[in-house]
């Protein structure tokens, strides 16, 4: 039986092969955990699907392959099932509405001695140059991300005069210095953030928020809540529904850039950022976000998050974001500038919400206040939009937040 890549959502062409659990020679079950791959949202463990002997391995942990390349053979299995159906043509384009798509250019094509990662081929694609043009700074060679900006910039990239080792994880490469490479995740979360800066020119506005109509609806319905539901009904649900709903009045913030312009779309699939627990982000998505309500977008909030930390996403569940939010609230922080979710258009963060004084009009007196108050702040793509729009969309979510009767909202 051969053993397949498998196709790790509809518009996932690529995936990077991290761990063999087997080696040449190894019985396998069924059930056995063969393989992993990774993409940059996402790690899946492939199972054998099928008893036998490993008797080839093709492709080597560390590198990247399309979807269908053959990867090992087990024999003795007979006719059981590849991990996915044995299909080499080119994966599926991916349904009309939003997708995760960047503009098509045509890839090197690969060899086994071309190891490089999915970001640094799109890079030589897009900028006409060839691997040979440049001088990786990676182990053995391996040309990374920063030797082709490197490259671009007019420098020739250089190796490192010491470089440090990636195979012993915590060692100590000198007196009170301890070396802590990346893991897979955390190499690919770099890859995707460095590859945003570099792409988007990024622009920070934020807004203060008056969360007291907010506070009153969690405090109304929030015993009951975390009775019922096991967790706490956070801020978080009420900023998402406020946003999906300034949203469709400045439709632009809910876009993606393609080459020389911007894709709009109607729905609004929300992707939520989910810290795993410091070893890196991944942003699942709730689909069709501005058609549910807050305690649904509660629900479905808590449910990825969990499963996110239980390494039980799929790559489908990270497909076809149109906008991110980033929750930083929980550690207290003031502003957080985020980086854009490629290929979105804006990004938002939310921080922490404590109670200050605040100046209030009531009866056509200036009076002090305590209320809770947070700073919301969203990063845009000055490609796509300008401060203005971005700016307006930012009052309007200020506006509902502070405005909408949310007691009757969660009701």
């Amino acid at each position: 039986m051969d053993v397949i890549m498998p196709q790790m959502g509809e518009t996932v062409a690529e995936g990077t092969l991290t761990v063999w659990h087997k080696k040449v020679g190894d019985t396998v079950n069924s059930s056995d955990i063969l393989f992993e791959i990774g993409t940059d949202k996402v790690e899946m463990e492939v199972p054998a699907l099928a008893d036998g002997v490993l008797t080839e391995i093709l492709v080597e942990a560390g590198e990247t392959v399309v979807v269908g390349t053959k990867l090992a053979v087990i024999e003795g299995a007979g006719e059981a099932a590849a991990p996915v159906a044995e299909k080499t043509e080119a994966p599926k384009a991916a349904p009309a509405g939003p997708a995760a798509s960047t503009p098509a250019v045509e890839l090197p094509k690969r060899d086994r001695s071309m190891k490089l990662s999915p970001v640094v081929r799109k890079l030589l694609a897009e900028n006409n140059l060839s691997h040979t043009d440049i001088t990786g700074t990676g182990r053995d060679g391996r040309i990374k991300r920063g030797d082709v900006l490197e490259y671009l910039k007019g420098g020739a990239a250089t190796a490192p005069t010491a470089p440090i080792p990636a195979e012993a994880p915590g060692a100590i490469s000198g007196e009170g210095i301890t070396v802590v490479p990346f893991s897979y995740r955390r190499k690919m979360t770099a890859e995707h953030m460095v590859r945003s800066k570099a792409t988007s020119p990024h622009v920070l506005q934020a807004v203060e928020v008056d969360f007291s109509g907010v506070n009153k609806a969690r405090q109304a319905i929030g015993a009951d809540w975390k009775r019922r539901e096991g967790y706490s009904l956070t801020y978080l649900p009420f900023i998402a529904k406020a946003v999906c709903s300034a949203i469709k009045e400045f439709p632009h913030i809910n876009g993606h850039i393609e080459k020389d312009h911007l894709v709009v779309f109607d729905r609004v699939n929300l992707a939520m950022a989910v810290d795993l627990n410091f070893e890196g982000l991944v942003a699942p998505v709730i689909r069709d976000a501005d058609l549910k309500a807050v305690t649904e977008i509660a629900r479905a909030t808590n449910e990825l998050a969990r499963r996110a930390r239980a390494n039980e996403l799929t790559p489908e569940e990270f497909a076809n974001a149109t906008y991110t939010i980033s929750n930083n609230g929980s550690f207290g922080t003031l502003i957080t500038a985020p980086i854009i979710n490629q290929p979105q258009v804006a990004i938002l963060s939310t921080d922490g919400i404590t109670k200050r004084p605040l100046v209030i009009e009531q009866d056509g007196e200036d009076l002090i206040a305590i209320r809770p108050v947070g700073i919301l702040a969203q990063s845009f793509d000055h490609r796509a939009i300008d401060g203005s729009y971005s700016g307006a969309f930012m009052r309007r979510v200020k506006e509902i937040l502070e405005g909408k009767n949310w007691v009757e909202a969660v009701s």
